[in-house]
């Protein structure tokens, strides 16, 4: 009789090994093995399936289209994201650090849900039914609708989703239900996959879509095995400083829609609040007096935002000047830093260099090159930049301004709210938005000789102390 035998497989990369180390072979991950026991299998006398299942190859202009209808979520933003709704029988994923407001969220989607469409199951397996009755009461969250049970086994959850039906579920959190009959403990590979297996189905089977939130590892990645994010259909981050208002979420996964969608929300005191206008909210306070400012145009997916870049420099005795970073990648920092002493020729060795990106948002594309430098030449030259200005291109090793995607979807959204003047790329070619004109540049030295002024010699002392 074949016994049960025992393996290990890797939080990480999902390998497996016959016997425990201390670090996986494969991703060269530490202490991510964990025990997971494997049931013999069962002998089906013959070696080969005594008849076809029920389904049977198709052709594809012969599978009918699905004709399903999206179910509305609260908030346009969480819409957009999700491609324009929930898909009935779909399973999304959400992710992020801990205090950034998932379970918040997710508290509003389902109170609206209930109120909206139909009977709605949260499912709640690290908080008591008083706990979130406590915050619903806080956020001023009422439905009739809204049923709420704390359960951790999901065998029992399943049970009472097949008996109440509602029209959908959502479990916080998938790290921390077990299912009975595996020995390993809550959150463990064998744990998580197998759970959101048996959610995935149960989805399929009654058409009900169910929202997971997954922990995440100090890293930012979601909790657990890899696979975990093949299974789900949609996989969301909610992004965003705790100690700051404003969170994004994006999707990195979408088998119903793009992935290039970004979500701004906004934390109050009554939950979280979609922002319409994320460009009017990230630049209302906005100090237009002060060298060191430029306006980037950055694209979140599909949407242009535009955003402030505040750069300071300060006169240091110290070998090794500092750069610090709030928002923005360090070591495309430095690479912009030696090309402004290489190409245009501001002596930053001797300056402390800080980068802001205001509202803790982080921005990751090129296109935020000129304004991140032109911000650090506005401020060693004292010299403030006209507030009417957008700056957008990228910057080359050889101080060259290359163009960047979208720009006309760019410049339309800085026509919108009242800029002026934008600093192109030489190579753009397109006409511009009512209101507005475009200056072509072909170098970084062009572009801060045009905006910025070299100082006098009262203006040097000041700046440098």
């Amino acid at each position: 009789m074949a016994k049960t035998r025992t393996i290990f497989v890797c939080q990480q990369c999902g390998a497996q090994q016959s016997r425990w180390m201390g670090r996986c072979p494969e991703c060269g991950a530490w202490d991510s093995l964990v025990e997971q026991l494997i049931a013999p299998a069962r002998a089906t006398g013959t070696g080969r399936p005594t008849a076809l299942g029920q389904n049977q190859p198709t052709r594809l202009r012969d599978i009918p289209l699905a004709d399903f209808q999206r179910l509305p979520v609260y908030a346009e933003e969480f819409a957009r994201v999700l491609g324009g709704g929930l898909v009935p029988g779909s399973v999304v994923l959400i992710g992020g650090d801990p205090g950034v407001g998932k379970s918040t969220l997710l508290g509003q989607v389902a109170a609206h849900f209930a109120a909206s469409v139909g009977p709605a199951l949260y499912v709640s397996a690290e908080e008591s039914a008083q706990q979130i009755r406590m915050r619903a009461e806080r956020l001023g969250l009422t439905a009739d609708d809204l049923f709420i049970l704390a359960e951790t086994s999901l065998d029992l959850i399943i049970e009472h989703i097949r008996t109440l039906r509602p029209r959908l579920v959502i479990v916080d959190s998938i790290q921390t239900v077990y299912l009975p009959e595996l020995t390993s403990a809550a959150g463990s590979v064998s744990q998580v996959r197998e759970g959101a297996l048996r959610l995935m189905q149960l989805a399929k089977e009654t058409a009900i879509p169910i929202v997971l939130v997954g922990h995440v590892t100090k890293e930012g990645a979601i909790a657990g095995p890899r696979v975990l994010e093949h299974i789900v259909d949609v996989v969301l981050y909610l992004e965003g400083d705790r100690f700051h208002q404003f969170r994004l979420l994006r999707g990195v996964k979408n088998r119903f829609g793009s992935t290039n969608e970004v979500g701004v929300f906004e934390m109050a005191g009554d939950g979280l609040r979609e922002v319409r206008n994320p460009s009017q909210v990230f630049l209302a306070e906005r100090n237009t007096h002060s060298p060191g400012s430029t306006v980037a145009v950055t694209l979140e997916g599909t949407r242009p935002l535009l955003v402030e870049v505040q750069a300071l420099t300060s006169h240091t005795a110290n070998a090794q000047p500092r750069r610090t970073t709030n928002g923005f990648d360090l070591n495309r920092l430095l690479m912009l830093t030696a090309v402004l002493m290489k190409r245009v020729g501001l002596p930053l060795f001797n300056q402390d260099l800080y980068v802001n990106i205001v509202g803790g948002l982080r921005i990751g594309e090129p296109a935020a090159d000129l304004a991140v430098t032109l911000a650090i030449a506005s401020s060693y030259r004292n010299q403030r930049i006209d507030p009417d200005v957008v700056c957008l291109g990228e910057v080359g090793l050889s101080g060259e301004l290359r163009s960047v995607s979208q720009i006309d979807r760019r410049l339309s959204e800085a026509a919108k709210l009242g800029f002026r003047h934008a600093v192109v790329p030489a190579h753009t070619t397109l006409e511009p938005p009512p209101g507005l004109t475009i200056t072509p540049v072909r170098s970084l030295t062009e572009a801060v000789e045009l905006l910025t002024r070299k100082p006098n010699a009262s203006q040097t002392e000041t700046d440098q102390g």
